[in-house]
């Protein structure tokens, strides 16, 4: 069974000013994620997502790369109730 899965996800690093918003949009849209990024004032990138549990997996995966002008350092997951998202947006 390939169950829903909801969570935070922090990205830390060089992730800001280097398209990250604008990549984890598009590769969310083509995975079929939901949710929104957004920049944070301590430097981090702040994603809330929804998906299957398999496409969450290489959703996660990419985060953990990012678009090659960014540097990734550390990214942490945190569990979240279930949300109604509808598309994926950039906030």
């Amino acid at each position: 069974m390939n169950k829903m899965k909801c969570f935070a996800i922090k990205v830390y690093g060089k992730v800001q000013g280097v398209g990250f918003r604008f990549y984890t949009q598009k590769t969310a849209l083509k995975l079929g994620v939901k949710g929104f990024v957004k920049n944070e004032r301590d430097g981090s990138v702040y994603i809330e997502a929804k998906a299957k549990a398999d496409v969450m997996e290489i959703f996660v995966e990419w985060a953990k790369k990012g678009p090659e002008w960014a540097r990734v350092d550390k990214v942490s997951l945190q569990d979240l109730p279930m949300q109604n998202f509808e598309g994926f947006d950039i906030r």
